[in-house]
C-alpha cells in the first residue's frame, strides 16, 4: 500500500466562511489606501497568479475584502461604491456573504465584464498584473477606452492586509515511474521538441497543474489538489528552471531534480525573463492563463511574445497507461469507500435524522479508511430536498438541513487517492418517489447510458456528443444548465482542461482522456438530481478510426427512482452490465452487511 508522504488533511470545513461585518472596516482600509495612491478603482479579483480552482489562504484577496468565498468572481471597489460580480452558481451564496449595503452583487454570465456603466468618467482604475491575463487587460481598456484611464499598480489590498496569512511552504513530492508512467526528463525532451516547432526559444509555465506535470511532483499548497505553486521556464534547448519558494526546497528535492532542472527562488523570476529579453528570444506564454506582468516583462525587456495555449495541458490530458491503472485503482478504493457508505446511507436515511452535514462526515470517515486517500478533491455537494437543486451547494453550519424521510438526496464528492483522483455523483432515494421524480430520474440516467455506450469517429469533439445526453430532458421540454462533463487530472486537479463534453469544449477526444459524465435535472425548491460517473476515451474494439468509452467509476446506481418503462433493452443491459461489474470488482473486497447490501444494490433489474 502506498502512503502519504504529507500529513493528514481535515478534508472539509463547515464553518463560516467569511464575516459581513468584516466588509466595512476593510473596504474603508483599501478605500484610504486607494486614496494616497490617487486611484479611484481598484480591481480585486478572485484568481492568483496560478489561476487555480483553489487559491491558498495568502491569496484570498477576493473574500478577505468582500466576505465572498466562491470560486469564481471579481470586485470593483471604487472610492465610493462597491461592485461583486459572480456568475449563476453564486446567486445565493454571494448575497449572504458580503454586506450587501455596501456592495452590490450583480449576476454576469462573464467575468469580462463590461465596467463602463459602474465606473465615472475621467478616473484611474488600478489592476495588480501578476493577477490579470494580457487578454483580461486589453479588454477591460478597450471598453474603458475614452471614458477612463486604466493602469498596472501594486496590489492595495496587500499593503491594508495586517493579518494576512503566510504562503504555503509545504512538501514537495516526486512521483515515481510507476505513478508517472513517463520520467521528467522525456517529457521536457518532448516539450522542446514542440517548442522548436512553434519556434519557441523558451516556454513560461504559471499554471501549477501544468508544472507538477511536466516535473512530476505534486505538492499540498492547495485545498483539495496536491498542487506545487511556482513558476518555470523551459528553454527549447538546455535545461529548465523551476522557480520556488526556497522554505519547499529540500536536499531530498533538489537531488530528486539533479540532472532534470535548476531550481530557483521565486523572486529570481522577473530577472530570468528580462533576460530572456535581453537575448532577444520568442518566448511562448499562454494568454489565457500568464499574468500580464509575465508577458510585459518579457517585451519590456526585448523578446518576442507568442501567445499559444499551454502546450502541456493536451498532452496532460492524454493518460498514460500508468496513469490510468492509477485511476482504475482510485476508482476501485473508492468504490470500497462509497459501498460502505452507501449501505450506512440505506439504513439510516429512512430514520429521518440525518443531516447533510453528517452525511459528508460519514462518507469522509469511509474514505478516510483507506491510508492513501490524502484528500477530497473538492468540498462535497451535499443537497437534501430542496437544497439539492442547488448545483454548486455548499452546506455550512448555517444553512444544514435534516434529511426528511422520502425527500430527495444529492451527494456529489470526490477523493484524491495517490493513486488518482475521482468525482462522483449520486441521487438516492429515502422513500416512495413522485412519478415526476422518477421520469426525470429516470431521463438523467438515460442520458448518462447514452454517453456511457457511444461510439463516435475520431476527431469528434465532446461538444459534439454533448446532445447525446439532453436529448431525453430535451423531448420533455427540459434541461440542465451546466456542461456535461469536465475533464479529470490524475492525482491532478478534478476539473482539467482542455477538453469535455459541453458546447464550449471543441478540442476532439482522444484515447487517455479522462471525462466526467454527469447530466440532471432540477426543480428550484423541491429537488435535484444528478447521477456522474468518470469515463476514459479507448479505441472502439472492432470499429477501426472510431473510439469510445470505459467506464472508471465502480458504484451502484440507485434503481429505486427508475421507470423501468422508459428504458431500452440496450439501456437496462448497459445497467445490468454495469451493476454486475461493480459487484465483481467491489464486493470481493467488503463483507458482512455491507455486502449483502451490495449484493441487493447490484442485482439484475
Amino acid at each position: 500500500m502506498t502512503t502519504s508522504p504529507f500529513p493528514p488533511a481535515k478534508f472539509q470545513s463547515f464553518e463560516e466562511k467569511s464575516d459581513p461585518s468584516q466588509v466595512a472596516p476593510r473596504l474603508a482600509a483599501l478605500r484610504k489606501a486607494m486614496k494616497a495612491a490617487g486611484v479611484d478603482y481598484f480591481l480585486v479579483p478572485r484568481a492568483d497568479a496560478h489561476r487555480g480552482e483553489s487559491v491558498p489562504a495568502s491569496e484570498a484577496r477576493l473574500a478577505y475584502v468582500t466576505g465572498f468565498t466562491g470560486s469564481a468572481g471579481l470586485a470593483l471597489v471604487g472610492l465610493k461604491d462597491a461592485h461583486l460580480f459572480i456568475d449563476s452558481r453564486y446567486t445565493l451564496q454571494a448575497p449572504a456573504q458580503t454586506d450587501t449595503a455596501l456592495v452590490d452583487v450583480h449576476e454576469v454570465t462573464s467575468l469580462a465584464i463590461d465596467a463602463k456603466p459602474y465606473v465615472k468618467k475621467d478616473t484611474v482604475v488600478a489592476y495588480d498584473p501578476w493577477l490579470h491575463t494580457p487578454g483580461e487587460v486589453r479588454d477591460l481598456t478597450e471598453k474603458l477606452k475614452g471614458h477612463a484611464k486604466v493602469v498596472a499598480h501594486d496590489n492595495l489590498v496587500d499593503s491594508v492586509w495586517s493579518d494576512r496569512p503566510a504562503p504555503p511552504a509545504g512538501a514537495i513530492e516526486i512521483l515515481g515511474h510507476n505513478r508517472a508512467g513517463q520520467t521528467a526528463e522525456d517529457k521536457i525532451e518532448q516539450l522542446q521538441q514542440t517548442l522548436g516547432a512553434d519556434g519557441a526559444d523558451a516556454v513560461v509555465f504559471t499554471l501549477p497543474e501544468s508544472i507538477c506535470w511536466l516535473f512530476n511532483i505534486r505538492g499540498r499548497d492547495v485545498p483539495n489538489t496536491p498542487f506545487v505553486l511556482g513558476f518555470a521556464v523551459v528553454p527549447q534547448k538546455g535545461k529548465p528552471t523551476l522557480f520556488l519558494d526556497p522554505a519547499k526546497v529540500t536536499p531530498e528535492l533538489e537531488t530528486a531534480l539533479d540532472g532534470v532542472a535548476k531550481i530557483e527562488a521565486a523572486k529570481k523570476l522577473t530577472k530570468a525573463l528580462e533576460k530572456l529579453g535581453k537575448n532577444a528570444r520568442a518566448v511562448l506564454v499562454d494568454p489565457a492563463s500568464a499574468p500580464i506582468a509575465i508577458a510585459e516583462t518579457l517585451t519590456g525587456a526585448g523578446a518576442k511574445l507568442i501567445e499559444k495555449r499551454d502546450p502541456v495541458l493536451l498532452p496532460k490530458s492524454r493518460k498514460n497507461e500508468a496513469e490510468l491503472a492509477g485511476m482504475r485503482e482510485a476508482h476501485r478504493l473508492d468504490g470500497v469507500a462509497l459501498a460502505k457508505f452507501l449501505s450506512w446511507f440505506d439504513k439510516e436515511a429512512p430514520k429521518g435524522e440525518l443531516t447533510e452535514i453528517g452525511i459528508v462526515t460519514a462518507l469522509e470517515a469511509f474514505r478516510r479508511e483507506e491510508e492513501s486517500c490524502v484528500d477530497a478533491s473538492f468540498d462535497t455537494i451535499s443537497g437534501a430536498g430542496p437544497n439539492g437543486a442547488i448545483v454548486h451547494y455548499r452546506v455550512s453550519t448555517k444553512t444544514d438541513r435534516k434529511l426528511n424521510a422520502g425527500e430527495i438526496m444529492l451527494v456529489d464528492s470526490g477523493a484524491q487517492y495517490l493513486s488518482g483522483t475521482t468525482d462522483i455523483t449520486r441521487t438516492l432515494a429515502t422513500g416512495e418517489a413522485t412519478a415526476e421524480q422518477k421520469d426525470r430520474y429516470t431521463r438523467v440516467l438515460k442520458g448518462m447510458i447514452a454517453i456511457s455506450m457511444a461510439r463516435f469517429p475520431k476527431g469528434t469533439s465532446g461538444a459534439q456528443i454533448d446532445v447525446l445526453a439532453r436529448q431525453f430532458l430535451w423531448a420533455d421540454g427540459v434541461t440542465y444548465n451546466h456542461g456535461t462533463g469536465h475533464g479529470v487530472g490524475a492525482y491532478l486537479g478534478v476539473h482539467e482542461g482542455p477538453i469535455g463534453i459541453a458546447p464550449r469544449y471543441p478540442l476532439p477526444l482522444e484515447v487517455g482522456n479522462v471525462i466526467s459524465n454527469e447530466p440532471g435535472f432540477y426543480k428550484a425548491g423541491e429537488y435535484g438530481i444528478r447521477i456522474e460517473n468518470l469515463v476514459v476515451v479507448k479505441e472502439a474494439e472492432g470499429f477501426a478510426g472510431y473510439l469510445e468509452f470505459e467506464t472508471l467509476t465502480l458504484a451502484p446506481i440507485d434503481v429505486r427512482l427508475i421507470d423501468k418503462g422508459l428504458l431500452t433493452e440496450a439501456e437496462l443491459g448497459w445497467l445490468n452490465a454495469f451493476h454486475k461489474r461493480v459487484w465483481d470488482e467491489i464486493g470481493p473486497k467488503v463483507s458482512g452487511d455491507v455486502k449483502a447490501w451490495l449484493e441487493g444494490a447490484t442485482a439484475a433489474i
